[in-house]
């Protein structure tokens, strides 16, 4: 099953309880609001985590600098390319290049949020994916939506500006499911929460981040417990079709 796997940074789960779009997919989805990030909880090591399914000092990144592998281990898009499956990233953070190997994906959109504003990047990349998928094949497909990280980090998480930033996003997320329908399993999730102006820490506020999977693989409104990050890669690999890594750590939830 085709895969879009879309990352709010910086989402809390108790910041969805008055966003709308992020209930109305709770309710079709197989979900948790109590899964686990690795530490530490910061951005880079959490994504380098998630397309790898190890930990942080199993891959080497452990700060917002990517430390090239000393023991390599094949990431997502590696494995899926290694399949004969074709991947497309869109982000607005440029760090995120490198969740992936040169020659692993067939398509990257990157607009600088920084630049342009993170809000006009979720715009512009919720967009740019709807009509990468109408145009071209495109089995998985990863979105990093930055808006609430930066907002989180400017005026304070569960901020009235944090919750805007957070209803932009859902926004996106609710256009491109509109658009692209069931032909796609969902997976929504966050690298890590926060608390204050800051993240990072072993805190529950840092650590715990919600899980969303939705599409004909899993059951409507079903909620599951015992979730990590590093079990996203696993899903997304049986999901579409490709053996995981052998390295790999965490476990499918499907």
């Amino acid at each position: 099953m085709k895969t879009i796997l879309i990352l709010v940074d910086g989402m809390r789960p108790d910041a969805l309880e008055n966003v709308e779009s992020a209930q109305s997919i709770i309710k079709k989805s197989t979900y948790t609001m109590n899964a686990q990030t690795v530490f530490p909880s910061v951005t880079l090591p959490c994504l380098i985590s998630l397309f790898h399914s190890v930990e942080p000092m199993r891959h080497g990144t452990t700060t917002n600098v990517y430390m090239p592998q000393v023991r390599p281990i094949r990431g997502l898009c590696e494995v899926l390319k290694g399949a004969g499956k074709e991947c497309a990233i869109f982000y607005d953070w440029e760090e995120v290049r490198d969740v992936s190997r040169p020659n692993s994906i067939a398509h990257a959109a990157f607009y600088a949020g920084k630049r342009i504003g993170y809000i006009e990047t979720g715009r512009k990349l919720a967009d740019e994916l709807i009509d990468y998928a109408k145009n071209y094949k495109m089995d998985f497909a990863f979105l990093h939506l930055a808006c609430t990280d930066w907002t989180g980090h400017r005026f304070g998480w569960l901020s009235d500006e944090y919750m805007s930033a957070m209803q932009s996003s859902w926004n996106n997320i609710e256009k491109i499911i509109s658009e692209l329908g069931d032909e796609y399993t969902y997976i929504i999730t966050a690298d890590h929460g926060g608390h204050d102006r800051t993240h990072g820490s072993e805190m529950p506020e840092d650590m715990t981040i919600p899980v969303m999977l939705c599409g004909e693989n899993f059951e409507k409104g079903k909620e599951i417990e015992n979730v990590k990050l590093i079990d996203i890669a696993p899903t997304i690999a049986k999901l579409i079709g490709a053996e995981p890594d052998e390295e790999w750590e965490g476990t499918a939830l499907v």
